[in-house]
């Protein structure tokens, strides 16, 4: 398969919150990201090296309002303007103001075909000045974002075959675990037919098992609703425990992913449509699981 864009990794989730506040405590109690910039208009968090993984921005409904790739080299961001350009995307390069204030050296945004959300492309970003020190579950990265679209094939079309992301595993016309490719990790996207274009979760990865275990009971003790597992994923392997921030969007602590080499990597799988398909383990999920914030149109 042809690969015309070389990604580094999925960079930032971007949340709208009607109440900043209590996201933002959520987020640094509970989930355990720290929180690197702060003030009235939203929050910058970190669970890496980098200046942010999750941005929280103040708004009248809860949504989500961006999601950012980074790039492999400066040059793969160029080739990525000219291939947005071909595909009538409109990418609009941000100005150096811009760059600056997001710690980035370049970028480009542009709204996403099918859903018409804001995506990101950028290099160079700085390092933050201090190390991410978890408080409790050791998250090791920002891992994949999960989107409701209505319809899949437009959406495999773009990030697959224009875009060049990787088919990792799918559920013919329901749903797709995509590589940022090369990325190793099983999917840095996923995509699933659904009949609005919503939020489904946002994952972090986590250093041990234990770490899932730990945050299972934590949650519990905070009376967060847990709406899935803990569990085993059949696709990654990923064991996994979904929970519900004060928007109702789920959020993921995963542990372990099947990695991908570069080149000579299995063919992607045709899964069953079949419930143990989420779960090896024969968890149910509650009806509010993925059931997630509307995706905020970019408006240029």
């Amino acid at each position: 398969m042809d690969h015309p864009l070389r990604f580094a990794r999925l960079g930032f989730c971007r949340l709208r919150c009607p109440d900043l506040a209590a996201s933002l405590t959520f987020y640094r109690d509970i989930v355990g990201l720290t929180v690197a910039r702060e003030s009235s208009e939203g929050a910058w968090l970190r669970c890496s090296d980098k200046p942010y993984d999750l941005i929280l921005e103040h708004g009248d409904a809860a949504g989500l309002s961006a999601v950012g790739f980074e790039m492999e080299t400066e040059a793969e961001l160029l080739n990525g303007f000219a291939l947005l350009t071909r595909l009538n995307c409109a990418p609009v390069w941000a100005s150096a103001k811009q760059n600056t204030e997001r710690q980035v050296a370049r970028s480009l945004r542009f709204a996403d075909p099918v859903t018409g959300l804001e995506i990101d492309f950028y290099v160079g970003q700085k390092t933050a000045a201090d190390p991410y020190v978890p408080p409790h579950t050791r998250i090791a990265r920002l891992g994949h974002v999960v989107l409701n679209v209505t319809d899949l094939a437009a959406a495999h079309d773009f990030w697959v075959n224009q875009l060049g992301f990787a088919v990792s595993d799918q559920v013919e016309g329901v749903a797709e675990w995509l590589r940022a490719w090369p990325n190793p990790l099983h999917h840095s996207l996923a995509l699933l037919q659904h009949s609005a274009n919503t939020l489904h979760h946002i994952n972090y990865m986590v250093s041990d098992i234990d770490d899932v275990g730990g945050a299972m009971n934590r949650m519990k003790g905070a009376d967060v609703p847990i709406v899935f597992g803990p569990g085993r994923h059949l696709p990654s392997t990923s064991i996994f425990l979904y929970y519900l921030d004060p928007d109702g969007n789920s959020t993921e602590f995963s542990f372990g992913m099947e990695l991908f080499e570069e080149h000579d990597a299995r063919d992607a799988r045709e899964l069953e449509h079949k419930a143990e398909v989420m779960d090896i383990w024969g968890s149910k999920p509650d009806p509010r699981f993925g059931k997630g914030s509307p995706i905020v149109l970019h408006h240029g």
